[in-house]
């Protein structure tokens, strides 16, 4: 059921441009889903089980997975960190905000994954932070590149979903 509605809410179709520069028929708008409380509530609800035994902070990506990392935190009580893409130039000049990462098991949080290059530069980001970044969990695998760079760098890589399956919960009426 979840999946259907993750589809139902989030998916569009036509004619976009990835982060990754391909193009796709298939997109899945993340704020959809991350905007509805009670979607985003059961997506936490899902991923918490997920969550690697031993991870001490949830580091949330801007934009897309800072949303999610902070539901999951609710629903955890593990602590998170907000990690911005490039380190802010004034103030504190952080990268992560939030719960220092430092001598951390950082598990990273995102939203749609395709190839994984953010979550790389991040991860890298955060290890020069001094965290010890050792997973990485998503709320749609969408292709299976970016699992297989995220586990090629080392990191242990969980989904919720894969496109297939949320596709197929719609066009079968499958329920997952």
């Amino acid at each position: 059921m979840l999946a259907k509605n993750i589809y139902e809410t989030a998916h569009l179709t036509g004619s976009f441009k990835l982060r990754a520069g391909k193009e796709s028929n298939d997109y899945f708008d993340k704020y959809l889903f991350e905007s509805s409380p009670a979607l985003l509530h059961e997506i936490s609800e899902h991923l918490s089980k997920l969550v690697p035994a031993g991870t001490e902070v949830l580091a949330g990506l801007e934009m897309g997975g800072i949303p999610v990392a902070t539901a999951l935190s609710l629903k955890t009580g593990i602590p998170v960190a907000f990690v911005r893409k490039k380190a802010k130039e004034y103030g504190t000049c952080k990268l992560a905000e939030g719960i220092d990462v430092r001598g951390k098991n950082v598990c990273i949080i995102e939203d749609v994954v395709t190839t994984g290059g953010q979550i790389l530069l991040s991860a890298t980001d955060l290890r020069n932070a001094g965290a010890n970044v050792v997973s990485v969990l998503c709320v749609i695998e969408r292709e299976s590149q970016g699992r297989d760079n995220i586990e090629n760098d080392g990191l242990n890589f969980f989904s919720l979903f894969n496109m297939v399956e949320l596709i197929e919960s719609s066009s079968t009426g499958n329920v997952i």
